[in-house]
């Protein structure tokens, strides 16, 4: 009997000295990403990198001729999928069936979970729209698709001008650009003195052919919504496109991955990651130096660099062509030598949720993009040697680490709660983020 009692006390020594350990390797690595991110953040410590709440406005960064409430937030969510205002199809059979959300919707970290989004003239979505293809009933020319990969928006609120390109917001980096708001295209709207969210928005209801038709909406709960978001406007003024966009925009700023395990750490759960995730963190904020760009709340940037990454073509796109202006990135937009080839900094909260990466959708797994930057070897031969960034260079990283700032990527970045930023329900009471007949049959919402 003494010897099972012998046993049993040197097993709990055993298993405490592990705990301890354990505890210890936690608190080692705590230690060093506390320090990594200090250094990383040029001092200003963990905090730098925590995203707020979505409901405490003041905290999130916002155009100061939109400022954010909680009505213009409630008809922004509402507007950003609402298949109703898709008013301007190519083909009437594309009548209210596609929305904001179509290729930005929530399940795929709100981006398109495909190659290529599609809007108008579209048709099914799968189970994550992984199977939206081409209505058969619309000519290839008129379906509704970009010349690059649908951006996440996520965390924009980081971003003071958007797309691949930077093309809107009148602000920031593009003061000095009023020499590329091209008249008669998507860009003019930069005139209108907003941030990139706002004009993005506001130009891309027209872009996207949706509208909004006064008549539905004094049909519907989106009379007093208007009426709630914008009560300073005079009402033969409120109920606008340029609104609505307003409305989507300050929306899109709520929309914030703050429910993700590294936020969690970042406020104090020292267990919200696992040791991998911390190697890979410390890798992210140090050696690999992805911080060098991906950096701050959203871990993005206002940068534009070229990583020699392929174009959007291919298998499962429409309408594409290898002049078009979006493959020379920010080159597209201001015509500059220097741009050319180079793309903004993504965020990259939710990775997962989508299986395309780069602006081209020429990866298919977050671990392929790291052994990508890893081997420093650009895949697309257009891109001259000269353009490339010069931190795309070889980092003599081990397929161990690889997995590691995979897994911190991959885990510690997403939030699997996005869907508390849908509504429950559209005044018009029609399906989102598709309303097509057989969208509707996969999302069981005959």
């Amino acid at each position: 009997m003494k010897k099972f009692y012998f046993l049993g006390f040197v097993f709990v020594l055993f298993v405490s000295s592990c705990k301890d350990d354990l505890h210890t390797n936690h608190q080692n690595l705590d230690d060093d990403l506390v320090q990594a991110l200090i250094t990383a953040s040029n001092g200003k410590g963990i905090d730098y990198y925590i995203l707020p709440e979505s409901d405490n406005f003041s905290a999130i960064p916002q155009d100061d001729n939109n400022p954010i409430s909680a009505a213009k937030v409630e008809l922004g969510q509402n507007l950003y999928h609402e298949t109703a205002i898709a008013l301007h199809p190519k083909n009437t059979i594309g009548l209210q069936t596609y929305s904001c959300s179509s290729c930005h919707f929530a399940s795929a970290g709100f981006q398109a979970c495909r190659v290529q989004g599609i809007g108008d003239g579209g048709s099914g979505f799968g189970t994550n729209g992984e199977h939206r293809i081409n209505d058969p009933a619309y000519n290839l020319p008129d379906i509704d698709t970009q010349p690059i990969r649908s951006p996440s928006t996520l965390n924009s609120a980081y971003q003071r001008i958007t797309l691949w390109n930077g093309q809107f917001g009148a602000n920031s980096l593009n003061v000095g650009t009023e020499y590329a708001w091209t008249q008669g295209t998507p860009k003019e709207k930069n005139n209108l003195g907003f941030d990139g969210l706002e004009t993005q928005a506001i130009a891309g209801l027209g872009v996207h052919r949706m509208d909004i038709d006064t008549s539905f909406v004094f049909h519907t709960a989106y009379k007093w919504m208007f009426d709630k978001a914008f009560p300073n406007i005079p009402e033969e003024q409120r109920y606008t496109l340029r609104n609505a966009g307003l409305a989507i925009a300050a929306y899109e700023r709520t929309l914030l991955a703050n429910r993700a395990p590294f936020q969690d750490w970042l406020r104090g759960n020292d267990l919200a990651m696992n040791m991998q995730e911390k190697e890979g963190a410390i890798l992210f904020f140090t050696k690999a130096g992805c911080a060098n760009c991906h950096n701050g709340p959203a871990l993005n940037s206002m940068g534009f660099y070229a990583y020699g990454m392929n174009d959007l073509g291919g298998e499962s796109t429409y309408n594409i062509n290898e002049n078009q202006p979006e493959h020379l990135g920010r080159g597209g937009f201001t015509q500059n030598a220097y741009d050319m080839y180079k793309f903004k900094v993504p965020q990259l909260y939710n990775l997962k949720d989508s299986p395309f990466f780069g602006h081209g959708s020429s990866f298919r797994a977050v671990r392929d993009v790291v052994a990508y930057k890893n081997a420093g070897v650009p895949e697309n031969a257009n891109v001259p040697q000269s353009q490339l960034a010069a931190d795309f260079k070889p980092l003599g990283l081990t397929e161990t680490e690889i997995d590691a700032i995979t897994a911190f990527l991959l885990h510690s970045l997403h939030d699997p709660q996005l869907h508390r930023y849908e509504p429950e329900l559209l005044p018009s009471g029609l399906c989102f983020p598709n309303n097509d007949p057989a969208s509707k049959e996969d999302l069981g919402c005959q």
